[in-house]
């Protein structure tokens, strides 16, 4: 699978079972974050793979009650940064792009290896901080929700399991980049 490919096939799918997680799994989604650019090389990206029942429980009491169904995933990843760990320049606060960089080579390589990888904001920052101990001074951006597809939509609301069939839809590209200067279509937000 080539680039354009894990691009294309990436979904955040909500319909998660069971999946091999181990110590070289772990591996190759941290070492595909790693990887990426940031800011003087200073890659403020850090990561806590929850796997086991104790570390998951833990992270299920901080999901918002709309999120369900990652309770059925074997693994949740907590992507946090500290922004005095990366660049600020002209109050540009980089380790929250850098974090997002990172996350999305990690996104895009769980597809790659035949996994989905579904980050969520439905969550309580500071719970989840506190229940992996991760120290203050850090903000859990986001938690990679990570499983194999399954057809079993059990777990899921009505409006889940049918958001399942189709890729959501995407804003036009003349709505997310212009030529030469800024075009009034770039204005579109995506219709919910």
């Amino acid at each position: 699978m080539d680039v354009k490919q894990a691009i294309e096939k990436r979904r955040a799918y909500r319909a998660l079972g069971p999946a091999q997680i181990d110590g070289a799994l772990m591996d190759e989604l941290a070492g595909a974050a790693r990887l990426m650019p940031s800011c003087f090389n200073n890659q403020p990206w850090k990561f806590v793979f929850a796997k086991s029942p104790e570390a998951l429980a833990k992270l299920h009491a901080c999901l918002a009650k709309a999120n369900d169904w990652p309770k059925t995933a074997p693994l949740i990843i907590a992507a946090f940064a500290r922004k005095d760990y990366d660049c600020v320049i002209k109050e540009r606060e980089y380790y929250l792009f850098d974090l997002g960089m990172a996350v999305s080579a990690l996104l895009l390589r769980a597809t790659e290896l035949g996994l989905v990888a579904h980050p969520i904001a439905g969550f309580d920052n500071e719970a989840a901080r506190t229940a992996l101990g991760i120290p203050e001074g850090n903000q859990v951006l986001t938690l990679i929700i990570v499983g194999k597809k399954t057809e079993d939509l059990s777990a899921l609301t009505p409006q889940q399991a049918a958001g399942e069939a189709a890729r959501p839809p995407r804003l036009a590209l003349e709505n997310i980049y212009s030529v030469d200067a800024y075009d009034p279509k770039l204005a579109v937000k995506p219709v919910r």
